[in-house]
């Protein structure tokens, strides 16, 4: 008879115990029977409502599918390539992972160890905290700054000797505010190579300020800089799970050390090795398509009195006089699946993806019905 085990939680470490599960949403189909809606528009995670570009469409439909019987490119060789060629770097300034999660993980374990922290903001995509904080290190939040922007004094004044990252979000989820060119210049010139920067652009593709800067071509100029980009958004491979990072020849070699192979599916690499193929076109047509929706989507919101933050991303976030997990519930019933921000610690605000005109008509139906009066 095998012995007692000991209780599960002194095998736990302590940083673990007190961490949360995310807990994803459950499938559409699923939810459509317990909400009682036949249709579920998404507009809960920022994907592209116009799908994948053509020529994305056209490298799966022409996938021989015996390939998955055969382990992919370990380390996307020919996607590394193709991005080489588009932003003047070499394949060896380019990490592929599973998502941007998976290059999260890679930098903060190449660069921390024990007793070691990060800094990000407060009010930003969360992994970063998530990632630090179920590997061991202190993750320290610093609060948004003016118009809901990162504040680079206060970031800059939390450094201390044990600081190894600084995770900037531009443009910042939730919120939309992104760093300005000059804003982040200085920045990095103020950080002058002592700890990596790391600037995720993962909505980059939206943009159309003037002064946005490119992340991309900073990285002759700052060796300490790393920047985080995604086929899930613009690209719209959310399923694949694809996205990669770039930086110096010698950065990356550091976090190369951490990766993982064979992580990124065949498929997956195929696809955005087509999305950069009809790249400059797909991004026209989908900031279109987010435009029109920010434009009529405003002035909707006006009307009911609702504060909005629009930004520079495909997404809006609304401050509503209610819960927000209220919020989901009652748009739920009608086929809407928003946001709730309660975990981006903005109580009473729901995210939106900003799609299709007849879809954000229907969510400014939504929101008038669910409105106290």
């Amino acid at each position: 008879m095998a012995g007692s085990f000991p209780p599960l939680e002194s095998l736990v470490p302590r940083h673990i115990q007190h961490i949360e599960p995310y807990i994803p949403s459950k499938p559409d189909d699923v939810l459509r029977q317990m909400f009682g809606c036949e249709r579920i528009h998404r507009l809960n995670n920022n994907e592209n409502a116009l799908g994948p570009s053509p020529k994305a469409m056209e490298a799966l439909a022409a996938i021989d599918l015996f390939q998955a019987s055969v382990y992919p490119s370990g380390d996307a060789f020919h996607l590394r390539t193709k991005l080489a060629d588009r932003f003047g770097l070499t394949p060896d300034s380019f990490i592929v992972g599973n998502g941007a999660n998976e290059v999260i993980a890679f930098v903060i374990k190449a660069f921390c160890q024990e007793g070691d922290n990060i800094i990000t903001a407060d009010k930003t995509f969360a992994v970063y905290e998530w990632v630090a904080e179920f590997s061991g290190y202190e993750a320290r939040l610093v609060p948004l700054g003016e118009d809901y922007g990162f504040d680079d004094d206060a970031m800059l004044a939390a450094i201390d000797a044990r600081t190894k990252v600084l995770f900037l979000c531009s443009p910042n989820n939730p919120t939309g505010s992104y760093w300005s060119e000059a804003k982040l210049r200085r920045f990095l010139d103020r950080i002058d190579g002592r700890q990596i920067v790391v600037l995720d652009e993962a909505y980059c593709e939206f943009v159309e300020a003037a002064d946005f800067p490119d992340g991309m071509k900073l990285l002759h100029e700052y060796p300490n800089l790393l920047v985080f980009r995604t086929f899930s958004k613009m690209f719209a491979l959310a399923g694949l799970r694809i996205g990669f990072m770039a930086g110096a020849e010698k950065l990356i070699d550091v976090v190369r050390r951490t990766c993982v192979v064979y992580s990124v599916n065949s498929f997956a690499q195929q696809a955005a090795i087509g999305s950069l193929e009809d790249a400059t076109e797909h991004i026209g047509r989908t900031r279109a398509m987010v435009r029109q929706a920010r434009e009529f989507l405003g002035p909707e919101l006006d009307k009911l009195g609702l504060f909005h933050l629009a930004g520079e991303a495909n997404y809006m976030m609304i401050r509503l006089p209610m819960s927000d997990t209220l919020a989901y519930r009652k748009l739920m019933a009608q086929g809407l699946m928003v946001r709730s921000m309660t975990g981006f610690r903005f109580p009473n605000h729901i995210r939106v993806t900003l799609g299709e005109l007849p879809v954000m008509e229907k969510l400014a139906e939504g929101l008038k019905n669910i409105l106290p009066g």
